[in-house]
């Protein structure tokens, strides 16, 4: 009863309504209020601030909190620790990646899911800064992020490839017999990007900044398939990952150029340094040694798609 009382506590924290997280956790609201009432009358201290709705935590509840993430997760672990004596891992692994890997996750969940068969994945697609946060919080397991401009000193983290950035095109013949272009000629292009709030944005602006020019943003978008649709059907042109092109159908009318200089972020899996890790994350992060995606992301100077 106590582990439910703490989930009930933690679900309030992430819905920020009562008869949401009631509904998350498969209860009536009056049981998980009552649940959260006899935590509070164990514990000693008043946890929830009490009102007609949800109104926060008290600041003893919000210490309580970070404990309680604490305790599910471990008991999480635990449990999977049982299961792997039942020899068949199991539970569920949250995974958080920024959107522009979304595309290439598949080539992380097929070996985990041929592994270990029992375990269910949860993909979300969140932002670099999101990650962390949820990291921090217990609610994710792994992320898959950028392992540059961040501190990631109290985070265990496993290098997969580089992102290296191109021009997607649509008619390559404008481009002649160039086998690249530069970023203050593409600043000149009609361009659909991601919105300003993505880390690839800003990485996209430093480098137009670097090169001291003002790009042509016609259309931004927080889609990558809004991306490819643009250059597609609408004749701009967009600077993306190399590695999201594995999304795109292919289309021989439709080039990938290199930027020079080139550009290239460092992407991986980071998880919380915890000793012990969970079985679940120990197994994955296993795996994903094992992987080579640096190779099979390689690319010629100018490919077409």
């Amino acid at each position: 009863m106590f582990i439910r009382q703490l989930d009930y506590l933690v679900t309030l924290a992430r819905e920020r309504h009562f008869a949401r997280a009631a509904e998350a956790c498969n209860v009536s609201q009056p049981a998980l209020s009552a649940a959260i009432r006899h935590l509070e009358e164990e514990l000693g201290v008043a946890i929830v601030e009490r009102g007609h709705r949800f109104v926060g935590f008290t600041e003893d509840g919000e210490r309580i909190l970070g404990w309680a993430r604490q305790a599910i997760a471990a008991w999480d672990s635990l449990r999977q620790e049982a299961s792997i004596s039942r020899t068949r891992l199991s539970g569920t692994l949250r995974l958080g990646a920024i959107p522009t890997t979304m595309p290439i996750v598949s080539l992380l969940t097929g070996p985990y899911w041929d592994a270990y068969p029992d375990i269910r994945q949860m993909v979300r697609s969140l932002s670099n800064e999101e990650i962390i946060r949820r990291l921090d919080n217990f609610e994710l397991d792994i992320g898959l992020t950028y392992l540059e401009d961040q501190n990631l000193e109290r985070f265990r983290v496993l290098p997969l490839y580089r992102e290296r950035y191109v021009l997607l095109a649509r008619d390559a013949a404008s481009f002649g017999d160039s086998t690249s272009i530069t970023w203050r000629d593409s600043a000149a292009l009609p361009l659909c990007l991601l919105t300003r709030n993505m880390q690839n944005r800003r990485i996209i602006d430093a480098a137009f900044r670097r090169a001291d020019v003002e790009p042509r943003v016609v259309v931004e978008t927080d889609s990558v398939f809004a991306l490819y649709s643009n250059v597609r059907h609408a004749g701009m042109h967009s600077i993306l990952p190399h590695s999201l092109l594995a999304l795109f159908e292919m289309r021989e009318e439709l080039t990938a150029i290199p930027l020079t200089p080139e550009l290239n972020r460092s992407i991986g899996l980071v998880t919380p340094d915890n000793d012990p890790a969970s079985p679940l994350v120990s197994a994955v992060w296993s795996i994903s040694k094992q992987l080579d995606l640096g190779t099979r992301f390689g690319f010629p100077a100018r490919s077409a798609l």
